[in-house]
């Protein structure tokens, strides 16, 4: 397994490979893997065959991170991910900097308004599946996620990409932008993985203490209890969110950010819910916020 942190260095390898035939699998990750990212490059080494490559990115990218989020204290591990990383049998590991990945000036950090480089000023920016949910309550979140995903495929120049179904607006973005834009990749969206209580994977799930913990699993039990009541009716979307808010009061350390019902190709709401509608909803336990999501 090579390690590469050079930008340059990793399109080098990229071009080169492509120069071979060689299909290339791309994992962007922000670190501290589990089970779910290692199901992910399960799925791009199925997608590129034996001769090809799997390229799995580990950055913490600062621009998508307002300033009262967890940038600093994100969880990070580097030699722990590489170990994960070899046993999976990845083939490179790209892991850049922010001087690196933001030439001309360091990420000013979550003290600033948005996290902005002092001498980077130009982004990708997601006009309309972007909007709501988590474009809502994080304004800048997906402007920072297309400009360094935007990057990194600039520089892997992957045949295939893939992403977890756990982040399911941000899958949809990104296949909007590589759409519009050409990129010529092809983006594949893997099932969420859970944990044994139906918790759906996730780096921050190690910031729950143990009582918080055992109250998270609320969020996989929503999704359970609205794909029963529409199961063999709709119902109305403003009478589900209200039952949510009711539902939620049986976690104490959990707080509703929000819950949506939206058509799983616009992303447009719908007043209506009925099977087939995808659901979405945020959800602080604690400090922490954990997202999750389901068809049903």
């Amino acid at each position: 397994m090579h390690i590469i942190s050079s930008p340059g260095a990793m399109q080098k390898r990229s071009q080169s490979w492509r120069r071979q035939g060689i299909r290339i699998g791309f994992v962007p990750t922000m670190g501290y893997l589990h089970a779910g990212h290692l199901s992910l490059v399960r799925e791009a080494r199925r997608r590129t065959g034996k001769k090809g490559k799997v390229v799995l990115s580990i950055y913490v990218n600062p621009t998508q991170f307002a300033p009262t989020e967890d940038l600093a204290k994100y969880p990070r591990d580097l030699n722990r991910d590489l170990q994960l990383c070899r046993e999976a049998g990845v083939d490179t590991v790209f892991t850049p900097g922010d001087a690196e990945m933001y030439p001309g000036g360091r990420p000013q950090g979550p003290a600033h308004k948005d996290a902005r480089p002092t001498g980077f000023s130009t982004y990708v920016v997601e006009e309309k599946l972007s909007q709501n949910m988590e474009g809502a309550a994080r304004p800048t979140h997906f402007r920072g996620v297309t400009t360094v995903v935007a990057k990194l495929f600039n520089l892997v120049r992957p045949d295939v990409a893939v992403f977890g179904q756990k982040d399911f607006q941000q899958a949809a973005v990104i296949k909007r932008m590589v759409a519009d834009l050409n990129f010529p990749i092809k983006i594949v969206i893997a099932p969420t993985l859970r944990e044994r209580d139906g918790l759906a994977m996730s780096s921050r799930n190690k910031y729950l203490d143990a009582e918080q913990r055992a109250q998270a699993v609320i969020l996989f039990h929503a999704l359970q209890a609205v794909c029963a009541a529409v199961k063999k009716k709709s119902v109305s979307a403003a009478r589900l969110k209200a039952d949510l808010k009711e539902f939620f009061t049986a976690a104490p350390q959990a707080r509703l950010d929000y819950v949506e019902f939206f058509d799983p190709g616009t992303l447009e709401p719908v007043t209506q819910v009925r099977s087939g509608t995808q659901m979405a909803l945020a959800v602080f336990v604690g400090k922490t916020r954990l997202i999750d999501n389901a068809p049903l």
